[in-house]
């Protein structure tokens, strides 16, 4: 009798330990190749990289490479059925295989362009005239705080 019980619990313990998983990977690719990646301000690597994820959001990508612009941008990432209370009991504990959450993510680098002295000036003029409206709005708002008001 107890022989059995104790076949009938290895059994469970099996199943349990055989149930399933989620595995969560991202694989970044670049062109040009070889370009060196932050996720969230950790390096991960160079591309192309696969890495493992737990959380699901909002990630920070930048990816670099000499002599191309800096890329800094975000990724989002929506949470799949599988990952909401009770489903995710199910996918991690009593599904018998293991579930892959994959994603690839590609980015293209622009090549560095270099800016005469010429377009920087053109560039800061464009801003001054641009921003100096909401300046003057900004100072009027600033005197007129300053002001007491009647009561």
């Amino acid at each position: 009798m107890r022989f059995n019980i104790l076949i009938k619990l290895t059994c469970f313990a099996g199943i349990f330990a055989a149930a399933g998983c989620v595995e969560r990977k991202i694989t970044i690719i670049t062109d040009p190749a070889d370009a060196r990646v932050w996720l969230n301000d950790e390096e991960v690597g160079n591309a192309p990289v696969t890495v493992a994820f737990k959380w699901y959001g909002d990630y920070r990508v930048r990816v670099e490479k000499p002599g191309y612009q800096t890329l800094n941008t975000h990724q989002p990432m929506k949470r799949p059925l599988h990952d909401y209370v009770p489903f995710d009991f199910f996918a991690e504990v009593l599904w018998p295989g293991k579930i892959v959450d994959s994603y690839t993510w590609n980015y293209t680098l622009e090549p560095w362009k270099t800016v005469s002295n010429q377009e920087l000036i053109d560039a800061a003029q464009q801003a001054k005239q641009t921003f100096s409206g909401e300046i003057e709005t900004a100072k009027q708002q600033i005197e007129a705080e300053k002001t007491p008001q009647k009561k």
